[in-house]
C-alpha cells in the first residue's frame, strides 16, 4: 500500500498549490510570488526602463517615497508637465520606451562607447530631425541635425551615469518583433519610415522576430556587462502584459502575442536561474492569470486598467519593499477613486497607428 507521506507532492508548500492560492480567491488577493531574495531600502537608487507598461512601474516608484534615480532631469525652467511631454522623468533617463532586449543592450553599449550605429538622424516631413533610437522623446523634432546630435551626446552621458551608480535596475521586456539595420545590426524602437521619422529602405532595414536563443543570449550579455561596470547593481526583470498592437508576421495577432510573451518569459527565467543578482517580478502573470480579464483590461482587451496596475504595484511593494498589508490595500483601493491616479503611458506604436488612422481604409 502506498505511503502518502512518501509521495513527493505531499509536502509542497501552500503557494505551490493552485487550489490554495488561486481557486476561490478574489483577483486582487492573488500574488504569484514567494519570499524575495531582494529587499529595496528607501535610500537605494532605483532606475527603470522598458516597454510602455514599464511607465506604470516608473510612476509608482517615483510617488512611493523610495529613491527613484533620475540622471536626466531636463531644463529647470520647464514645468513638470512639460518635462514629461518631452520625455523627462518618464524613465530614469530620456531614452523613451525600450521594447526589446537588444535595444537595451545596444543602449548600454552606446553609452559606454562600445557601439556606434551608422544610421544617421532621421528627418520628419517638415525637415526637422529626430533621434532614430528614441524618436518620440522630442515632439515636433529638433531644429537641426547638430542640435539632435548634441542632445544625444548629453543623453548617453546621463545613461552611462545611471548604469554606473544604480543600485536596483528594473527592466520590463515588451516585444520580440523589431526592425533592424542590415548594415550594422542596430535595432530601432519603431519601423523607419513611420510617422516618427526616417525613410524605410529595404536595402538597409529588415524586420526580425527574435528567437528564444537570441533573447536569452542578449539578456545574458546585458547582465554580464552591467555587472562588470557596476558589481553592486541588482536587476529586476518583468514582462509586459500588454498584447501586441499589430504583428508584421503572416499570422493572427493573438498567436504572435503568445509567441512574443512566451519567449520573453523564458528568457527571464533563464537569467534568474543563472544569476543570483537577477530577480523576476510577475507583472504578466498578475494581469493575465487572475481570471478577471473583464476588469483588468479595457474594452479593447489590450489596455491594462488602473485596477490591474494597482494590483501589480501592490505586489511589487510586498515583494521588494516589505510593504504592510494595509499599505498594499491602499494601492489597490486607489484604483477605485473617481479620478484616475495614473497617466496613460506614452507608446510609440500608438503614436504611429494614430498618425496612420486617416490614411487606412476601415477594416484594413
Amino acid at each position: 500500500m502506498a505511503d502518502a507521506a512518501s509521495f513527493p507532492y505531499y509536502s509542497v508548500p501552500r503557494e505551490a498549490r493552485w487550489g490554495k492560492v488561486v481557486a476561490g480567491h478574489a483577483p486582487q488577493d492573488i500574488d504569484p510570488h514567494v519570499n524575495s531574495r531582494l529587499h529595496i531600502g528607501r535610500t537605494d537608487k532605483i532606475a527603470s526602463a522598458g516597454s510602455c507598461f514599464a511607465q506604470r512601474i516608473s510612476e509608482a516608484l517615483q510617488s512611493s517615497g523610495y529613491t527613484y534615480f533620475v540622471t536626466e532631469e531636463g531644463p529647470p525652467f520647464l514645468s513638470a508637465e512639460r518635462k514629461r511631454e518631452l520625455g523627462y522623468r518618464v524613465y530614469s533617463a530620456r531614452y523613451g520606451n525600450i521594447y526589446t532586449v537588444l535595444q537595451l543592450l545596444q543602449l548600454f553599449r552606446r553609452a559606454f562607447g562600445r557601439f556606434a550605429p551608422e544610421e544617421p538622424v532621421w528627418q520628419l516631413a517638415d525637415g526637422k530631425y529626430v533621434d532614430p533610437f528614441r524618436p518620440s522623446v522630442q515632439p515636433g523634432g529638433f531644429q537641426s541635425e547638430e542640435e539632435c546630435l548634441a542632445d544625444r551626446s548629453s543623453h548617453l552621458a546621463s545613461v552611462r551615469r545611471m548604469f554606473e551608480e544604480v543600485d536596483v535596475f528594473a527592466f520590463t521586456l515588451g516585444l520580440t518583433e523589431s526592425w533592424i539595420s542590415t548594415i550594422d545590426g542596430a535595432v530601432f524602437p519603431s519601423c523607419p519610415g513611420s510617422a516618427l521619422g526616417g525613410l524605410h529602405d529595404p536595402a538597409r532595414h529588415a524586420f526580425h522576430n527574435f528567437s528564444v536563443s537570441e533573447v536569452t543570449g542578449q539578456l545574458s550579455s546585458f547582465v554580464t556587462e552591467l555587472q562588470a561596470v557596476n558589481p553592486k547593481a541588482q536587476i529586476i526583470l518583468t514582462v509586459s502584459p500588454v498584447p501586441l498592437l499589430a504583428t508584421y508576421e503572416p499570422r493572427h495577432v493573438v498567436q504572435a502575442t503568445v509567441y512574443s510573451k512566451s519567449v520573453l518569459r523564458v528568457a527571464c527565467e533563464e537569467a534568474v536561474r543563472q544569476h543570483s543578482h537577477v530577480h523576476y517580478f510577475g507583472s504578466y502573470e498578475i494581469v493575465t492569470a487572475t481570471g478577471d480579464s473583464k476588469s483588468y483590461f479595457l474594452d479593447d482587451r489590450r489596455a491594462v486598467s488602473d485596477t490591474a496596475v494597482a494590483h501589480v504595484i501592490a505586489c511589487f511593494h510586498r515583494q521588494f519593499t516589505g510593504a504592510s498589508a494595509e499599505e498594499r490595500a491602499a494601492y489597490v483601493g486607489a484604483a477605485s477613486a473617481p479620478v484616475p491616479t495614473l497617466t496613460q503611458p506614452m507608446c510609440d506604436e500608438d503614436l504611429v497607428m494614430a498618425a496612420l488612422a486617416n490614411q487606412i481604409l476601415p477594416g484594413q
